[in-house]
Formats: structure tokens, sequence, C-alpha cells
């Protein structure tokens, strides 16, 4: 079918009313009533009510998720939502859909498996509880692109195939690069400290890789990092304060450009970050123990402690967060400051309703400094010359942390399990689709 009409977009239409327009979509709906066919038809910008007689477009034998055009007069409609629909003129059907599809795109998807969910993606991208997920998603990423650049941030985009580890350890994946061992790279890192010494401050978006067998709700094995690094700072309280004010304008933003979309997922707005605590490490199993009567934890936090002090954060402050700062040095990469004479370190994390979404703290700004502590791990430092070479180039005391995309998306919609924010999950048992 030959059409003079150019097509349009769903959105819009009330520009085109006594129009005849062309339009291309799924059918996402479709009902017979009496004399009358009323078809719902979804594209990228919306969704309109199409109307005709069973007769008149019969021959077609449409079904839900056909891929159709059509062309149609738009009608003002005071019984609709929309205050318009179209009287449908012609159809053509550009592709079949399949005829035992596990779910169709307006489903209540509850009863439906998450594994099928995934396995059946582009249909479920057109259901809006799931395809909102993701636009949502893409709003966090670019206000994170939009805050770092009013601060002159210099967006940088760095190589995943590496030599080496970035932080000295395992779980790596292993790549065969022409006559050589390669590996993907688990952060960064390195390459943000580069940047540093070039431009001040970097950030990067990209996938990072970390060849770890867990099986929970939180891990992937290949995940979304939101990266910055930063120079001349004082301490590790600078890169907190960005922080907050980072997620305090992204989440600004996503309530003011998703409030339609984010009240299917949480009761409240995101909250404003700019008051949320900073707690020692110390500070913290102290607290857990007069709270939660909790001794079993030394040198690291569990997700139960993650949650408890996200309890007395919310407690004291209204906000379920807090940073945590002054992890035992020894449990964190070979880069990274020490804090005080007691064995911390200028490294923090930041617990989000729950959860733990960033990690970040001052690095090692000095060449000999790197050098003693990769010898006081064991590490030879000639096998890191390459990168500690560019802190003969006058690298300036720095620091920077990373975001979990997919984690932030989970948390900031209060889904239970991180697959649910990842388009395509990768964990120890899943490589397709």
């Amino acid at each position: 079918m030959a059409t003079n009409s150019q097509r349009v977009f769903i959105e819009s239409l009330p520009n085109f009313v006594q129009q005849k327009v062309a339009l291309r979509g799924w059918v996402c709906r479709m009902r017979v009533l009496g004399k009358t066919t009323f078809l719902v038809l979804k594209d990228c910008s919306g969704e309109v009510q199409c109307v005709a007689s069973p007769e008149s477009i019969k021959e077609h034998h449409l079904k839900l998720e056909d891929t159709v055009e059509i062309v149609g007069r738009v009608r003002p409609e005071a019984r609709v939502k929309a205050g318009y629909e179209l009287d449908i003129l012609q159809v053509r059907v550009l592709n079949r859909s399949g005829q035992h599809l596990p779910f169709h795109s307006f489903s209540n998807l509850d009863s439906v498996g998450p594994e099928t969910i995934i396995e059946y993606r582009p249909l479920a991208l057109r259901n809006e509880v799931v395809g909102n997920i993701f636009r949502i998603q893409a709003g966090l990423l670019g206000f994170f692109r939009e805050f770092l650049t009013q601060r002159r941030f210099m967006e940088i985009i760095t190589s995943k195939l590496v030599a080496s580890g970035t932080e000295g350890g395992t779980n790596l994946f292993e790549v065969k690069y022409f006559e050589r061992v390669a590996y993907l790279a688990q952060s960064p890192q390195f390459y943000k400290e580069h940047g540093v010494a070039g431009f001040e401050r970097v950030f990067e978006t990209g996938h990072v890789y970390r060849a770890e067998p867990h099986a929970t709700s939180r891990h992937l094995t290949e995940y979304y990092s939101l990266d910055l690094e930063f120079g001349f700072i004082d301490g590790p309280e600078d890169v907190i304060q960005l922080e907050r004010e980072l997620l305090t304008h992204i989440f600004d933003r996503v309530n003011k450009n998703y409030a339609s979309l984010l009240g299917f997922y949480r009761k409240q707005p995101l909250p404003s970050m700019l008051e949320v605590p900073c707690w020692e490490f110390r500070e913290c199993l102290e607290l857990l123990k007069e709270s939660f009567n909790r001794t079993d934890l030394t040198d690291d936090l569990d997700p139960e402690a993650e949650r408890q002090l996200c309890h007395l954060a919310e407690k004291d402050t209204g906000i379920p967060a807090v940073f945590v700062l002054g992890f035992p040095l020894s449990g964190r990469p070979f880069y990274t400051a020490p804090r005080g004479p007691y064995g911390a370190a200028n490294s923090f994390d930041l617990l989000f309703q729950g959860v733990e979404i960033t990690t970040g703290g001052q690095r090692l700004h000095r060449r000999e400094d790197l050098e003693q502590a990769l010898r006081g791990r064991g590490i030879d430092p000639t096998n890191f010359e390459n990168h500690l070479r560019m802190f003969d180039l006058g690298m300036p005391p720095h620091g920077g942390f990373a975001i979990g995309l997919e984690r932030l998306t989970a948390q900031v919609l209060n889904l239970p399990n991180v697959r649910q924010a990842t388009l395509y999950p990768r964990d120890r048992n899943k490589l397709t689709p």
C-alpha cells in the first residue's frame, strides 16, 4: 500500500486533528463491540485508539503484537482520555507476530517468570512496567553526564582489554589475544587516574567485568559503571561532598522529568542527598553492636549490616543512606590512601536503601608510596611500570568513585533484583540472550 501521508508519531497527533496521517507501530490491544473494532496502536511515543468497522479490516486478520502501518484521519473524541482517536482508512501489515507468545505487551507480568521476561525481552520492553525501568535508567545516565559536564569534567573512553588486573587480584575474565593472554577490565581506575594527570577532572561510563561466582540478587559479572575521578582534592570528604551534590542533582531531575512513571515504583519522591551523614567504619561497628547486638563484623560489612546502618541513618536524618568511611586498608586496593595511623583507608562506600551502590575514596598520588604499597602486598612494582610512570608526570592529589548503574536503578525503583534493571543480565550461569 503506497501512501501520500508522511508517517507521524502518536504523541504529535493533537497537531493533526481532522487531517489524514500515517502511523506505524504495534497492535497492543484489540476488541470488537457491536459494529466497531477498537484497536490500540503503540509506537515509541505513545498509544492511540483507532476505530473501524470489522468488515473493513477483516481481510488483514490482525492480531496482537503485529507490526502495522495505519493510515487514518484524526477525529476529536471527548469520550476517550486523549481527546481524539483515529478513523482507520487503510491498513498495511509490516510483519506478523507469532501465534503462541508467552505474554503480550499489555499483560500483567506478575505471574510471568523472570527468565521468561528476559528470554522475550523486546516484547517485555513494550510493557510499560518493564519498559519504564529502562526509560528511567536512561535518565539516570543522562543526568550523571549533565551534572559532571557542568562541573568541568571531561568524558573519556578507555579500553576494556587490558594486560593485567587493575586491582592486582584475580576475578579476571581471560581473553585470547592473538599469541598472548589479555583480560576484560575490572575497572577503568588506572585510566581515570591517567585522565586526571591530563584533564584534572574526568568521567567515564562503560561496562566492567568481574569473574566472581556470585549468585545473589545484587551481583552481575558484567555491569555498567558510572566512574569519575578528579584532582587537587584535600581528602575523601571532597569526593563524598561531590557525590552528595551529584546524586541530589540526578534525583531532582528524575523526580521532575519522570514523576508520572516514578510513582509506579516508589511511594515517595527521591530524596535530596545533601544531608546524608558520613560515619567512620569503627563508629559503624559500635552502632551495630549497640543497636543490633552485632559482634561478628571486624573488617567489612555484610548485606544485613548495610540494611541496619541505613535504618539507623533514616531514624537520625530521614534519609535511608549513609557514607561509611575508613574501612580497613588491607581490604581495599593497593592504590588507596591510608587514613590515620591505625590501618584505616581513605576509602568509603555509599549505602542507599540498604544496599552499597558506590565505592570511592582518595588515592595515593606519589610513585614511591604506590611502590611501597605494592611491595607491602607482595607484588613486584615492575609489574605495574606502565601505570607507575604516569606518576612521574605531575600527578595531583586525587580521588573518585564508581556507581553501578543497574544497582542504582534497582534502588531508585525499589526492584528486588538487579537483573530487573539489566537488559541482558550476565552472571555465572547466563550468557544468552
